[in-house]
């Protein structure tokens, strides 16, 4: 058997509408699942939650999790994985789980911005049913440190968006840290367990479903607490690479209009762009240089990555 389960005394008895996915891998949901908790009384049974542990294989944390669950009053099972099955696999486990008719994925390391937002999510299933839809998320309470000034640049710029501005092309600003899918839908179109690493499977995931779905955007956002240093950044970037190339034989005519596409079919004809390239990483690196500078020289590094891949 490759999972164990644990559940709390209100998971039983409960009929949730709306079932929260939590996965995480060698992180700490405690911070999260408190936040949340907040809202239970108000909920009434509404909302259930479900923790998915990727292979973290950390007994401690599995028991102060333990302890943390038996004391919701929020009907809450932890399914706990022997081994990392990646980020689609996980997600779609967790799916198979759920009870509720809508899903809400939310990453271990983000936190709500308001003390609705559960209530948001769950009266929005409840009332509209909508097939997709993303909440956004902020940088308001992430770490402030220097060593993240650029991913927070980087961020800011194209991520912490509003909803109208997500909205102008849907299926690009879907990431599954904030993410209502109405069960039906993601029963005929789960995440794609090819995809390996970090990145693009999520979007790749809207990209199907924006087809014959309509994907909304509000403004129920959280924070997202991950921020990453140069080093760590630049190391996802290069897992992202190869599911880029995949999203872009896949999904061509969305992809061309993405700017990241069409810099990197430029990119694709300069001489010498893999020697030009641990330039560009190293500049990133350099923290007496402008911010901007650094993010800019960052994401022309995830573009050359992107270039040698397509």
């Amino acid at each position: 058997m490759d999972a164990s389960l644990h559940d709390n005394a209100a998971w039983a008895g409960a009929s949730p509408d709306l079932s929260v996915l939590i996965p995480f891998l060698r992180d700490d949901p405690t911070e999260l699942l408190a936040l949340l908790e907040r809202e239970a009384v108000t909920l009434g049974g509404r909302v259930e939650i479900i923790l998915l542990d990727d292979g973290t294989a950390d007994a401690a944390l599995t028991d102060s999790l333990v302890m943390t669950i038996d004391g919701m009053s929020l009907p809450v099972r932890l399914i706990t994985l022997s081994a990392n099955r990646g980020r689609s696999e996980g997600r779609n486990r967790l799916a198979e789980a759920a009870r509720g008719a809508s899903l809400l994925f939310l990453d271990s390391d983000m936190r709500p911005d308001h003390d609705r937002f559960l209530t948001v999510w769950a009266d929005l299933a409840r009332d509209q049913a909508p097939a997709v839809a993303f909440g956004g998320f902020s940088l308001l309470q992430a770490p402030d440190d220097a060593r993240f000034a650029v991913h927070r640049s980087m961020a800011v710029r194209s991520d912490c968006l509003s909803a109208g501005q997500r909205a102008l092309q849907p299926e690009k600003h879907v990431f599954t840290s904030n993410l209502l899918v109405r069960r039906d839908v993601f029963e005929t179109e789960a995440f794609d367990p090819g995809f390996s690493g970090w990145g693009w499977e999520d979007v790749e995931w809207a990209m199907r479903v924006s087809r014959r779905h309509q994907v909304v955007h509000l403004d129920n956002p959280a924070t997202h607490m991950g921020l990453d240093t140069v080093e760590s950044l630049a190391a996802k970037y290069e897992q992202s690479a190869p599911n880029f190339a995949r999203v872009v034989a896949r999904h061509p005519d969305f992809v061309c209009a993405y700017p990241s596409y069409r810099v990197a079919r430029k990119l694709k004809a300069v001489p010498g762009l893999r020697l030009i390239r641990p330039l560009l990483k190293q500049t990133a690196r350099l923290s007496f240089l402008p911010t901007s500078m650094r993010a800019f020289s960052l994401r022309l590094y995830r573009t050359a990555l992107y270039a040698e891949a397509i």
